[in-house]
């Protein structure tokens, strides 16, 4: 059986859960393998994929007798059907931090579920563990973004608007990966006071600062970069500020080591921010996502 499901049906016998409803494309994603539409079934017996004629030949062309997932067309089943998925069901599980109160409503009357529980994010405490395969798709991430920062550099040219810069990027994901991971953040001049400002028509001008935050999907796991760079030169009014923040940025990834303290190494550059008169307005944080 399919390694990722196995172990979540391990966890579902430790909760006493006899099924569960997956609905979140992300969950479904790393289960499967697959991006599509539908939902997710694990019931006592089978896992069961419930989704529309326009998937099916893709889920069949992905799943092998291996992952032991049978796929539905969601046209094909009755309301007899739904009602039996989990008919000898206790306890179902559904994932409380996706689906909305209405959803759940539609899940117990669809499903005639006796007992609908949380499953407090049983699948993504599972996510959190990454295999090689899961590694290597994120470090093949990382490195088209990488590729793509060299690539933007040697584009940018006075003249050229913030949303002409958001879209060259946009277009090298889409050539060369599964898209963005997130709406490109491409800020200039006045504009990078804002941590998460939405490109604009603004031209930049010789001297400018340019934040770009960016990053790109590989089988689903995403890169997240942020740099900034300068037109030109860097003005002498700045130089002290950048300064700062890259010494801190040094002396924190040499810290960041399994065990450490993510808050006394925040309090760390809050600290160092405030002796030299500025206050820090965004966070320190890892992040892995799938």
């Amino acid at each position: 059986m399919n390694k990722k499901i196995q172990c979540l049906r391990n966890k579902m016998a430790s909760l006493d859960l006899q099924g569960l409803i997956i609905s979140n494309p992300v969950n479904m994603r790393y289960l499967t393998g697959v991006e599509a539409e539908g939902v997710l079934l694990l019931t006592r017996k089978e896992n069961i994929y419930i989704t529309d004629g326009r998937y099916i030949e893709k889920l069949q062309s992905v799943l092998t007798l291996f992952d032991e997932i049978t796929v539905y067309d969601s046209k094909g089943l009755t309301p007899e059907d739904y009602e039996n998925f989990f008919m000898f069901c206790e306890n179902v599980g559904f994932e409380e931090n996706y689906v909305t109160y209405a959803g759940y409503k539609n899940y117990i009357r669809k499903y005639k579920i006796n007992n609908l529980v949380e499953t407090e994010r049983l699948i993504e405490k599972e996510r959190l563990i990454k295999d090689e395969e899961e590694i290597e798709s994120i470090k093949k991430a990382c490195n088209i973004t990488d590729q793509c920062f060299e690539y933007i550099t040697k584009e940018i040219k006075p003249g050229m608007t913030e949303k002409q810069i958001a879209k060259l990027i946009k277009d090298y994901y889409e050539e060369n990966a599964e898209g963005e991971s997130f709406d490109t953040i491409v800020a200039s001049g006045e504009n990078t006071s804002m941590p998460h400002a939405v490109p604009t028509e603004r031209q930049i001008q010789e001297k400018d600062i340019i934040t770009i935050d960016m990053g790109c999907k590989v089988n689903g796991y995403c890169s997240d970069m942020t740099r900034t760079i300068f037109v030109g030169e860097v003005l002498p009014e700045v130089k002290p500020i950048y300064d700062l923040v890259l010494k801190n940025q040094k002396q924190t990834l040499e810290e960041y080591k399994e065990g450490a303290n993510t808050r006394l190494l925040f309090k760390m550059v809050e600290n160092d921010f405030k002796l030299n008169g500025y206050n820090f307005l965004h966070a320190l944080r890892s992040s892995g996502s799938v």
